[in-house]
């Protein structure tokens, strides 16, 4: 019987480098697809979210008006059917954001010189989303995950 050469020992060590190496890229590129997943979901929450409340806010007359519709497009599309210290948190923290957009899409008045700039609507939906993420451990987004449990088809 004679001893492994020591060459053999070297390629050895090779395969398990480029084993455990081609392990971590697998593991890097499973957690990068994980979060551009997270990232197109969030944005298509993100856009139907504020379409549906864009379109309540355009047809509002007034502020006041419109920011009890975005709020009740909010509530409604998160499930939020009773009131608690944290849900009403975040409607008067989302508040602005409806205000922005309806001052964004009010006409300007017609008595003065230059219209000022209209409110950015997405630096206000931004600053929400920056205020939810310093004061909940997951992003505003994930609320929008909910179960919704099969039910049977009955066919009568």
């Amino acid at each position: 019987m004679t001893p492994a050469p020591s060459f053999l020992d070297e390629l050895k060590r090779a395969t398990e480098h480029t084993t455990a190496a081609e392990d971590d890229f697998r593991r890097e590129v499973a957690q990068r697809i994980k979060a551009l997943e997270s990232e197109r979901a969030f944005s298509f929450r993100r856009y139907n979210l504020m379409r549906a409340i864009a379109e309540a806010v355009a047809s509002a007359e007034s502020e006041e008006i419109a920011v009890a519709g975005a709020t009740a497009i909010l509530r409604a599309r998160l499930g939020w059917t009773s009131d608690s210290e944290a849900r009403a948190a975040v409607v008067s923290r989302f508040a602005p954001v409806a205000q922005a957009m309806f001052a964004s899409l009010a006409p300007p008045p017609a008595d003065q010189g230059a219209p000022p700039a209209p409110p950015d609507v997405v630096a206000a939906l931004a600053a929400f989303e920056r205020w939810y993420a310093e004061t909940h451990p997951q992003p505003f987004w994930i609320l929008f995950e909910t179960y919704m449990p099969e039910t049977p088809v009955v066919d009568f």
